[in-house]
């Protein structure tokens, strides 16, 4: 269950039954394990996988007829994305939007790095609601996807310093997680070359390389 943290925190997890009595819907069960298997693939960079995962979780959802339920499969997408530095429309959630609640509008909000109301979100990402979080509340977030989707709003809202960026880095690499390292480590080398850092930029070209499997 600590890979749905975010959207757990964000509306009471799409399958807190899973755990009660008497034994949960069989919807329930497989698109927890589907979100739970696309979250996986997606972070570690295979695309092909994901994407299957995301669309056999989302079809289970749906067909509770319930929108906010597949409103938060759609902001678990949009978020990894986020973490992920894969800045998109998060158009999946926007065809819902209506039919939702202002606490699932507001973290669609904060994924786009928008003005909200902070206290509408988790609690662990208020601190970067406007991309307002340095280094240091970052690194006091203790579920390490929800830490790199803050720090991506940070970055997306055009406020991350160079140690936001060290943060992102780090904490993807510390899970092994391959799509956000390797686009955290690509943010690190435009800065490096940007202000010249010759050997900065090739000891980040190599260790690019080595995390793109080169």
């Amino acid at each position: 269950m600590r890979r749905l943290a975010l959207i757990s925190v964000l509306a009471g997890v799409v399958l807190a039954a899973c755990s009660s009595k008497p034994q949960a819907p069989d919807w329930q069960m497989d698109a927890h394990g589907a979100l739970d298997r696309y979250q996986q693939a997606y972070l570690a960079g295979d695309t092909r996988a994901a994407e299957a995962e995301f669309a056999r979780a989302r079809g289970d959802l749906a067909s509770t007829g319930q929108p906010a339920l597949v409103a938060r499969a759609e902001l678990t997408r949009c978020a990894v994305q986020v973490a992920s530095l894969v800045f998109e429309p998060c158009a999946g959630f926007e065809a819902l939007r209506a039919d939702v609640g202002a606490g699932e509008r507001a973290y669609a909000d904060y994924l786009q790095a928008k003005p909200v109301d902070a206290a509408q979100l988790p609690a662990q990402h208020r601190a970067a609601a406007g991309g307002r979080a340095g280094a240091a509340a970052l690194a006091q977030i203790a579920d390490p996807i929800s830490r790199l989707v803050a720090a991506g709003v940070v970055l997306r809202a055009g406020r991350a310093d160079p140690q936001v960026l060290q943060v992102g880095a780090d904490t993807a690499s510390a899970q092994g997680w391959r799509r956000p390292l390797l686009a955290w480590l690509g943010a690190q080398l435009k800065l490096a070359e940007q202000r010249g850092q010759g050997e900065e930029a090739d000891r980040l070209r190599r260790r690019i390389a080595l995390a793109g499997g080169g």
